[in-house]
């Protein structure tokens, strides 16, 4: 579970207690600069979103105090018993988050949001690790399960919410750095005058963001060292000051946190107090990150580091802060009821500087946190296809999408120049929040049942509890709509639109392409040569298919004169796992008889992988076909899989991870590792100057010397190089389908496409020459 990026690979088997509490804390220590930057800066902008308008503060202190109950039982509800003790537990094999929970419960109960999904992918050693029994599935669950599987209705409305779940997040990677840098600089306000400040605090903020998107190209693995020490000393500052101000202006504000406070809040403001718990949530903000955040950290360092270090921090900063305004009623200045105005004058201004640092910290754990996100989306097929660039060579997910980077900036910068107050941000930002906690509840309680097999009576008492207090602050956020809440609403909508359109497209042209497929026995009438000369080299198609032979293909055959003396069928595709091992990466078989040489390729990756360079991947390719043609060897066992039209299907790893064959091409580095097999070489050509290729072979079992002449073949054309064949799709609603149908495929499809990265930017393939041929996709 523990799966610490950049620190080196930390066993996952078990190891001597002393190492082990040394690596929980070693990552506890790490998640508080990647997990906690968000939530740790909520104090800044709680209080004075909850005082906005809806409440005043009065000299019985019956609102402060009512707010401060809150904040306290909403910081304890919330993130510690629903996200420490339970929603953690629903990893999916080590990764957290909204996709996550969606894939277990796709695992599970047999829903599919991905076309090309094979009775294969369930051998996957990580599709079924937690260790969840089906046969303890009570009578309930198990009608739940079938009623499931049966209506698709019900699968596409799991897949939207899953969808407006995720949305919310982007939302939120918009909202967030906005009104955290924004209430950082808002210190100033107390340090100049009015007219003065109007048109500092506006540029200043924009002025960071701008400062904090422009550095996402760079990554963040030379500066995110300092990210835990940063949030450490703000927790840190802001409890102090906590602790100051509750000893020093009134001791006896602990008595707040009584729940009947809460009572006597609600009863006195009524509607304004219900309007005010928009506010209130706020001091929730960045709590989904500890379960978004997961794959990084571990689940007992991520709840080490909230109970006894955060959430304590969060608890005093809050009490600190009432504490101050139970005995401050009348403000001289404009700034109200705020953070600063509770911090000592004398250290005001360092306050202001560590304040700063943190809400960027905070802020660039949420957009990396987007990045991420949208690329699981891309991976799932639910996003078009995204430039991704990795931003450090060492440290593994850290990643750049520039599409989303620069409208993020923009988005962002619209917040803050368009609503240039917190109450809006606020109330934006909240309605986001909450909706993810929502969606969160209501997949955890199906993962009650269907994946943990516990009593559906758990689940509605889960979903209720939970549920309804989030339905409060919901309804409170959702009032709010002209106010800022439009906000988040209109990105999910947009959002929501575009992953839908994508996802509805990419599966009616995957139809297409099943019910266009060609025989094998038209394959097998072309004979060996397939009725045309068969020239050196090797001719990459790429499909989406996982059988058969696509239609494209038989394009190719009676419009060339001639092709490649190799050919394979390329398919490249995510399955519903965050990871797959390199062991179990690739399916390979043949496609017709042997004489034939066409095989295909099936590369699997979890929707958390990151594809591998180009030579790399390439290398892994060509051996993967090299180590089919040696395991069919009678004295081979290797594990095999009978596929759809009788193609028998050969799991192999990456050339690293196996003991099979491998590739040594002239110029490759660590030339004492290995040893040649003479009878697999291919003599040097005098002809031209070329790469030279060998293949390195296990000594035993003998190969036979039909196969032999086969790696030859292979090696040959590996040597002649390779092309790329991609088709390029229009894809067009039928004559006689709805107006919607038209305009969902004919316009939003077709614009996402034209304007989305195409697969040869996704697949990583080296090609020195690429061949595209335009196909219309009737669907």
């Amino acid at each position: 579970m523990m799966d610490l990026e950049g620190e080196g690979v930390i066993p996952r088997s078990p190891i001597k207690k002393k190492e082990s509490w040394k690596t929980v804390l070693s990552l506890a220590y790490q998640s508080l600069g990647v997990v906690y930057g968000d939530l740790s800066t909520s104090p800044l902008y709680v209080y004075k979103s909850a005082f906005a308008e809806d409440i005043h503060h009065s000299d019985t202190n019956e609102e402060i105090f009512g707010v401060l109950s809150f904040v306290f039982w909403t910081l304890t509800l919330m993130p510690l018993l629903k996200y420490v003790f339970i929603v953690l537990r629903a990893d999916d094999n080590g990764e957290g988050g909204t996709f996550a929970l969606y894939s277990l419960l796709c695992r599970h109960a047999r829903v599919y949001s991905l076309p090309n999904c094979q009775v294969a992918d369930q051998d996957l050693s990580e599709y079924k690790k937690d260790g969840m029994a089906s046969n303890n599935t009570s009578l309930l669950g198990s009608s739940l399960k079938s009623t499931l599987e049966k209506h698709k209705i019900l699968q596409r409305l799991l897949l939207v919410l899953a969808l407006i779940g995720t949305c919310m997040v982007i939302g939120d990677g918009v909202l967030t750095p906005a009104i955290s840098v924004f209430s950082a600089v808002s210190g100033l306000e107390l340090s100049m005058s009015k007219e003065q400040h109007r048109y500092v605090e506006v540029p200043a903020a924009c002025a960071i963001l701008i400062f904090l998107f422009a550095l996402q190209h760079y990554g963040t693995h030379r500066v995110g060292f300092l990210f835990a020490p940063v949030v450490i000393t703000w927790l840190l500052c802001i409890s102090v000051i906590g602790v100051y101000n509750i000893f020093h202006w009134n001791p006896h504000v602990y008595k707040a946190l009584s729940p009947y406070y809460m009572y006597k809040f609600l009863k006195k403001t009524q509607k304004g107090g219900w309007m005010s718990l928009g506010g209130i949530l706020l001091c929730i903000t960045g709590s989904e990150a500890m379960f978004a955040d997961l794959g990084h950290f571990s689940q007992l360092s991520i709840k080490i580091a909230f109970t006894f270090f955060v959430y304590p921090s969060l608890i005093l900063a809050y009490m600190g802060q009432a504490a101050y305004l139970s005995r401050h009623h009348i403000l001289e200045t404009n700034y109200h009821i705020g953070f600063y105005v509770s911090v000592p004058e004398k250290i005001r201004w360092p306050v202001l500087v560590i304040a700063i640092f943190a809400a960027v910290v905070g802020s660039q754990a949420i957009i990396t946190g987007t990045f991420s996100i949208i690329k699981q989306c891309s991976a799932l097929g639910c996003f078009p296809r995204v430039k991704i660039i990795h931003t450090s060579s060492k440290i593994h997910g850290q990643i750049y999408i520039p599409e989303i980077n620069w409208t993020l900036m923009l988005l962002c910068l619209a917040v803050t120049v368009g609503f240039q107050d917190t109450k809006r941000m606020g109330n934006a930002s909240g309605l986001a929040v909450i909706t993810v906690m929502l969606v969160t509840t209501c997949l955890m309680s199906l993962v009650i049942v269907l994946c943990w097999h516990k009593s559906v009576l758990l689940a509605i008492l889960f979903i209720f509890f939970f549920g309804s207090i989030e339905a409060l602050y919901f309804s409170a956020s959702l009032i709010k709509f002209l106010e800022g809440a439009w906000v988040p609403i209109a990105l999910a909508l947009i959002f929501s639109a575009i992953m839908y359109v994508w996802h509805y497209g990419t599966l009616k042209k995957y139809e297409f392409d099943v019910q266009n497929k060609v025989s094998i026995n038209w394959l097998l009438a072309l004979g060996p040569t397939l009725g045309i000369v068969r020239v050196r080299g090797i001719g990459l198609i790429h499909t989406e298919l996982v059988s058969g032979i696509p239609a494209i293909f038989s394009h190719f055959v009676t419009n060339l004169p001639a092709f490649h003396q190799v050919v394979v069928f390329l398919c490249i595709k995510s399955v519903p796992v965050p990871h797959v091992s390199p062991e179990e990466r690739f399916l390979v078989g043949r496609v017709g008889p042997k004489e034939y040489r066409l095989y295909r390729c099936i590369a699997r990756y979890g929707y958390r992988d990151i594809h591998k360079d180009d030579l790399e991947f390439e290398k892994d390719l060509i051996c993967s076909i090299a180590e089919l043609i040696r395991s069919e060897s009678p004295e081979c066992s290797i594990l095999s899989i009978d596929s759809e039209n009788d193609e028998k299907m050969t799991v192999i790893g990456t050339s690293s991870s196996n003991l099979g064959v491998r590739m040594h091409e002239d110029g490759d580095e660590d030339l004492s590792e290995i040893v040649s097999i003479s009878d697999v070489k291919v003599p040097k050509s005098p002809e031209r100057l070329r790469k030279r290729v060998r293949f390195v072979v296990p000594e035993s079992p003998r190969i036979e010397d039909e196969a032999k002449e086969e790696l030859r073949e292979l090696m040959e054309a590996r040597e002649a190089g390779m092309a790329f064949i991609l088709g390029h799709s229009y894809v067009r609603a039928k004559k006689g389908s709805s107006l919607m149908k038209k305009i969902v495929i004919n316009l939003g499809y077709d614009f996402l496409r034209r304007n989305s990265r195409g697969p040869n930017y996704a697949l990583n393939i080296p090609h020195a020459s690429t061949l595209e041929v335009g196909m219309v996709y009737l669907v």
